[in-house]
């Protein structure tokens, strides 16, 4: 862990040891005795996770590239950006630019790296890069083994209205919405590059 700046040191909490819960195909929890900055000991539960990346995809006429996916921990389907994991070692690019393929059959020509969020700080180490995505090329999907999931197209306002409405919950697509508001506005620009 790199050091805090001195003003944020009496926030910082130190690891007195580690004790690993489980290894999974996927996750890998931990619980940690801590040091907290008045000197007591504490414990802290997390997940250490690979990274992932998300793929805010636009066509010509402004609709997005969405996905409606079940996701067993909460027994439902989602509304969300294409993402996916990366693998160990994967470069973002080229993570964001294989799962925008598998998934939903699109290519894109042109990237732009927006930057990472974290969505569940409490208790992962996950942090999930944005990505966007324009002149899309239609392909066929990819899908991986045992995958299922809908891809459609919907406008900002549709995405809007169904956060709102408590209709697309998902917090990596939330944030995703936030910077496209933001980019659509001309107030975060992206820098954009064509793809190899």
């Amino acid at each position: 862990m790199s050091e805090l700046p001195q003003s944020l040191a009496h926030l910082q909490e130190h690891t007195l040891d580690s004790q690993e819960l489980l290894h999974g195909n996927f996750l890998h929890a931990f619980r940690d005795r801590i040091r907290l900055p008045d000197g007591r000991e504490a414990s802290r539960e997390y997940v250490r996770h690979p990274g992932a990346v998300v793929v805010v995809a636009e066509l010509p006429d402004g609709r997005l590239v969405v996905e409606r996916q079940w996701r067993y921990p909460l027994h439902r389907a989602l509304i969300e950006f294409p993402a996916g994991k990366l693998d160990a070692g994967e470069d973002l690019l080229v993570c964001a630019q294989r799962e925008l393929q598998e998934e939903t059959g699109y290519r894109a020509r042109e990237w732009a790296y927006a930057g990472p969020m974290h969505p569940v700080i409490a208790y992962s180490t996950e942090v999930i890069h944005i990505f966007f995505a324009r002149d899309l090329v239609a392909g066929e999907r990819k899908l991986d083994e045992g995958e299922f999931l809908d891809v459609f197209t919907a406008s900002l306002d549709e995405l809007l209205a169904w956060s709102r409405d408590g209709l697309l919950t998902d917090g990596k697509t939330l944030s995703c919405l936030l910077w496209l508001q933001n980019t659509r506005a001309g107030t975060w620009p992206l820098t954009w590059s064509r793809a190899d």
